[in-house]
């Protein structure tokens, strides 16, 4: 049988290292390199059997789409048991996942010495803001993350930059910690050879449809364990009624636990505009110069002409806010802006961000048009047919070929040509996605 076996576990000051042999059939998906995650405090003193989740929680799902096995010489004995879980959910969500068993050399329990405080994965989006306005008196230490939307290659040292600035700005005026953590799992997990077989299967990629969620907790338990965090939360994007197979789920995020630390799926029961609203009554309560960063195109600030800064300026003013006060340029005539944009086919939408829009012309229902522009913008929204306005996620023939062609090539060769196909990959990322 296929099996995955974590080699070395090696922890230096802030970061941990990680080296796994794939056997056959398995080895394509992980590329030579070791594992790598850089937190911004010491790890020396956090148990073997809590530095190895990051990377099993990488390897993991990858093990379950073969029906494999991975093999661990130590694992925290609350992490293990609460896997189980997940992969049941996973396979019920994703019905090419086969399944599989995490086997370790030792089962251990550990206890940190200090405990009683909280994190939050935080980027100041609407979903992470509306769970800090949820969580605020528990004074979360707020969590940002590089490796996934933010890469560790060098063209997006700015973005990361510009994160931890904003991040750190925002927790020093609340007087809250930051952590930040790094890491290459989506270099050392081959994501395009996962996409070339498993892409057909799934609405988004491998990562956001089904390793994020199980990967972005795990990717914490070091941190979460050095610095006595009882409970880790993880902001919802969907809601209930959203029946999208999505990486990041109740019934995954809620079952992720290790020694000390239990995680926590929030917002699940708040729409999008719901969790605006809350944001709304926390900024006329406390703080009237709260700024939100979504932006699809940019991490030092907002763009104010994508979809996603339009769809979060309107929700602003649908939770009675005037977004040029919170992050975003929006006037009346914008309006005319996000019709034609849906119209003349700008963006590239998918199936989530049908149900957010559809989100906000349930709130246009029940809302009065303050003018003219406002008020023809929601007579439109009421009559369109969102289905229309999702794109085909078919993508383009020359990437089926391309990933179809990945799926047969022996691995030493597919080594070999890995540049240029991760490049096509990166084309056709621009090209097909916006989430």
């Amino acid at each position: 049988m296929s099996a995955l076996t974590i080699e070395s576990i090696e922890t230096n000051g802030t970061e941990l290292v990680c080296r796994v042999d794939a056997t056959a059939g398995l080895d394509r998906f992980i590329s030579p390199i070791p594992f790598r995650a850089t937190y911004d405090r010491p790890i020396d003193d956090v148990p073997d059997g809590v530095a190895v989740i990051p990377v099993l929680a990488q390897v993991l799902p990858v093990a379950w789409a073969q029906g494999a096995t991975v093999e661990t010489p130590v694992v925290d004995a609350r992490f293990a048991d609460s896997v189980a879980a997940v992969r049941t959910s996973l396979c019920e969500m994703h019905d090419f996942l086969e399944g599989g068993r995490l086997v370790a050399g030792q089962r251990e329990s550990y206890e940190p010495i200090d405990r009683g405080g909280s994190g939050l994965l935080f980027t100041g989006g609407v979903d992470s803001m509306a769970s800090y306005v949820r969580h605020r008196e528990e004074n979360p230490t707020l969590i940002s993350l590089r490796g996934w939307t933010i890469t560790p290659d060098e063209s997006d040292d700015e973005k990361w930059d510009s994160l931890r600035s904003r991040v750190s700005r925002f927790a020093d005026d609340r007087d809250l910690d930051a952590a930040f953590v790094e890491s290459n799992m989506l270099r050392f997990l081959d994501h395009p050879m996962l996409l070339a077989h498993y892409k057909r299967h799934v609405d988004g990629a491998w990562y956001s449809s089904v390793g994020h969620g199980l990967g972005l907790t795990g990717l914490c338990a070091p941190l979460a364990y050095a610095s006595g965090m009882s409970d880790l939360y993880v902001a919802a994007t969907h809601w209930q009624g959203i029946d999208l197979a999505w990486g990041s789920h109740p019934s995954i995020d809620d079952n992720v636990a290790w020694s000390g630390t239990d995680c926590h799926h929030d917002g699940y029961e708040l729409t999008r505009q719901e969790r605006l609203d809350r944001i709304a009554t926390y900024v006329d309560e406390t703080d009237e110069d709260l700024n939100l960063q979504t932006c699809n195109e940019r991490m030092d600030g907002n763009c104010s002409t994508c979809e996603k800064c339009y769809r979060t300026a309107i929700g602003l003013r649908l939770a009675g806010l005037d977004p040029t006060d919170h992050g975003y340029r929006f006037a009346d005539e914008n309006y005319t802006a996000v019709r034609r944009g849906f119209e003349n086919g700008r963006w590239v939408l998918g199936t989530d961000e049908r149900h957010m829009w559809a989100d906000i012309r349930n709130r246009v229902r029940e809302t009065t048009a303050r003018s003219p522009a406002e008020r023809a913008f929601f007579d439109w929204l009421r009559s369109v047919d969102l289905d229309e306005l999702v794109a085909d996620a078919t993508p383009p023939l020359s990437h089926r070929w391309l990933r179809a062609g990945a799926r047969v090539t022996p691995t030493p060769v597919y080594r070999r040509l890995y540049p240029l196909w991760r490049e096509a990959s990166s084309v056709g990322r621009k090209l097909t996605s916006v989430r």
